[in-house]
Order: C-alpha cells, then structure tokens, then sequence
C-alpha cells in the first residue's frame, strides 16, 4: 500500500521519457478524469496486479534543467529519505558525469535498494557499453530504451522484487482513516494536536509499514477513526523541511493510504499553486475531501460576506469538483475541531452510501427524459436504465444507454449534478460510467 519509486538522475538522461513510458501503460486503461494532467510528476503504475507510486524528482525542482549539483543532490536526498525504491537514470551514449558520480556517492551510503538504469540502449549493440556503470559501485546496470520501451518489462519486475513486501499495513478494523494534508505551516500538526488533545487518547499505533508513518487509532467524542499520520509531522527530515515538494511527497503517501483528506488552507494567504497540487492528489486518487480554513482567529472581518466569497473562491479554483464541505476553523483557540472529524465522518458514511436500483431509477430516469443527450447526427440517444456498483470504493453509477460513446464529458457531469442533488454526496468524488445496454 502506497509503496513509493523515485526516478533520480541528471538532466536529459531522459528522466521524463522513462516516467511516461512507465505510467503510461495504466492510462491507457483508466480513463483520465477531465483536468487532472497538470502535474505530470507523479502517476501511478501497475504491473502484472500490483501498483505503485512513481515520481520523478526532477520535476520537483523549479528549474530542473538547470545542472546545478545542489539542486540534483537536493532531488537525490528527497529521493533517498522518501522513497522505498530509487532508479538512478544514467545514459549509456553519454557514459558517466561527474554529475552521475555525485549521485552514485550519495546512493551509496543510503540504506535504500537502487537500481542503475542505463537509458538509451536503442539496439542491442549498445548493451556492452554499459559495462562502465559497474564502477559506480550500485550493482548491475540494467539496459532500457525509454524511447522505444526495450527492457521495461524487466525492469518492472525488478523494482516489484525490490518493494517492501506488504505486511499488515492495513488497520484491523473498518473504521475511516483521515488524512490531514496541506502545505507546510498551514498548521496540519497543530490540528493534530488539537485532535489529540493533552489526554493522547492513542488506542494502538498500527505497526508494520517501513516508514514511521502511519495509522494512530483514535477514538474522540464518541467517534472512532484513524489518524494516517505522516513522519513529517513526528520527526523533522534531514532535509530542509519547507521544501515545497519534499512536503507534497509526504502527502502523496498519506493520501493513497486515506479514505477521507482534511486538506488545510492558511486563511492568511488564500489558495496557492502547491494547494492546487495537493488537491489534484486527491482527486487523483478519488479520495474523500474536507477543506478546512486554518487561521481564521487571525482574519479580522469574519462578516458572512467574507465567509462567502472565501467559500466561492475555493470552489472556483477546485472546480469542476466542487460539492465538498468548506469549515473555518482555528487549530490554535480549538475552534470547530470537533465540527471537522464529524464533516469527515460524514463524508466517509457519503463514500459508502448505496441507493437502492429502484429508488435510482425512479429518480434519474425522469430527469434524463427531460433533458436527454443531445442527439448526434440525427440518431437519439436513449438512457434505458441506471444502477450503482457494488463493492467499489468510489460511488460508481452505470447509466445504460443505446449509443454509450456519444454522451460526452459536459452530459456525465449533467448526471453527476443530478445524482448529488438528490442524495448527498458531499465530499466524495463519483464515478460516472456509460455502458451498452
């Protein structure tokens, strides 16, 4: 469960290429929800069932190309502190860098499985060349083409060899696991700490996961729930924590582990673009999503006027997903803490909520024959039926219908609306399929 790979390397050994070639292969599969490609250096991958994390450090940094040694140490620490498997990208025209011994030395002393890649290798006459890399003192260097995708089977099975075998890192209990996310000093530790109180009602820490990250089992004013804590909040990295996307890969892993993420704003400074990041991770994962407004003890006209156009301007820049709860809340003076954990509940129980085929039917069939697809050259289309998918974690409604691949984006949405109108989905992502009838 959210096991994290980390691409590593200099510039132009073709970091991006291997990245998309990798994630690639799941969306051909999954169909991308509308606007969520902006950021392109995170992405899932899945190979032979299993899935993981990949995430290209160079991305992270602001001026990636740039071939500064302490930008590419920095992406190399991050790599080393937060992954559980590192691909350390050389290219085998190119031969070895001095930029490329730097890496090697510091992966070296790492405690960390690293895989040489020896990029490039377009034919197999290339392969010999790789020999070089043997010197870097990082074990066998594996032969690819990011280009044309040689050896990327291989080296697939290779990084699932290398990740930690999942041990129970899944709590016992079905109970909703909350994660609390947001950009450094927006103030996720004081909030947590709120939760916590002085009384540390900690039940069990669930052991078995590498990182010291992980699930705190809570209960708190007759609720019981998981805390999916991340190690940034119990032990400062190494590295200089407010780095922008040191904090989004500690997010990355709270959010895969969650059901429902409290994301926090800073009421002093409005939404920023790492804000947006962590909450496309979010819909990314089709989580749960609560936004709490931190800070809101220090804004001086709390007037309902402000309250609303705060409220708008958040939905403005979440859109076009914007049926979640909004709080103002002040982690400091403790200031609606209780009203958070019972929103996020709530919106855990919106996630599991199931509608009856019947009921569904009786609801949607009427609206859609009021405002059907619009018809396409001439041929209507025709929504028959409508059920939702059992055992799925995101709600997921099937609209079956006579011609699925006309009815486009702006329809589903259409329906989506529709769906949450009339039941309430608050704070979870649904899923909308078209089928065949």
């Amino acid at each position: 469960m959210g096991n994290i790979v980390a691409i590593v390397g200099r510039p132009n050994v073709g970091k991006s290429t291997l990245f998309n070639r990798l994630t690639q292969t799941r969306q051909a599969i999954v169909d991308e929800a509308a606007g969520t490609t902006r950021d392109r250096q995170y992405g899932k991958v899945e190979w032979t069932g299993k899935e993981f994390s990949l995430i290209d450090t160079g991305g992270w940094v602001i001026n990636s190309e740039d071939i500064f040694e302490e930008e590419i140490n920095k992406q190399v620490h991050i790599a080393v502190e937060e992954a559980d498997v590192i691909l350390f990208i050389v290219d085998i025209q190119g031969g070895i860098t001095d930029l490329d011994l730097d890496v090697a030395n510091i992966l070296r002393r790492a405690n960390k499985p690293v895989i040489i890649v020896a990029n490039k290798a377009d034919n197999y006459d290339d392969h010999p060349e790789s020999a070089e890399f043997y010197s870097l003192g990082l074990g066998d260097p594996f032969c690819i083409s990011a280009a044309n995708g040689s050896g990327s089977g291989d080296l697939l099975d290779k990084i699932l060899d290398l990740l930690p075998k999942d041990l129970a890192d899944q709590p016992e209990e079905e109970l909703p696991r909350l994660a609390v996310i947001g950009r450094p000093n927006a103030g996720k530790s004081s909030l947590i700490n709120a939760f916590i109180g002085e009384e540390r009602h900690i039940v069990t820490d669930v052991a078995g996961t590498t990182r010291d990250s992980i699930y705190t089992k809570y209960d708190k004013y007759g609720l019981n729930f998981y805390m999916v804590d991340t190690a940034g909040i119990r032990k400062k990295g190494k590295v200089n924590e407010d780095l922008e996307y040191y904090s989004v890969i500690r997010s990355i892993r709270a959010i895969e582990n969650s059901d429902v993420c409290i994301l926090i704003l800073d009421a002093t400074r409005g939404i920023e673009s790492q804000d947006m990041n962590i909450f496309s991770l979010v819909q990314k994962n089709k989580k749960g999503l609560v936004v709490c407004v931190n800070k809101w003890d220090l804004v001086e006209d709390k007037d309902q006027k402000v309250i609303d156009s705060y409220v708008n301007a958040i939905r403005d820049r979440l859109a076009p997903f914007t049926d979640f709860p909004v709080l103002f809340i002040s982690a400091l003076t403790k200031q609606r803490i209780f009203k958070v954990l019972e929103t996020a509940n709530g919106v855990y129980e919106n996630r599991k909520r199931r509608i009856p085929t019947s009921k569904l039917n009786e609801v949607m069939l009427p609206i859609v024959e009021n405002t059907p697809p619009p018809a396409w050259k001439g041929k209507y289309i025709k929504i028959k039926y409508v059920t939702q998918l059992p055992k799925v974690t995101v709600p997921s409604f099937v609209f079956f219908c006579n011609l699925p691949q006309w009815i486009k984006e702006p329809y589903k949405r259409f329906l989506e609306n529709q769906i949450r109108e009339n039941w309430d989905f608050s704070g979870t992502p649904i899923n909308v399929f078209i089928r065949e009838k």
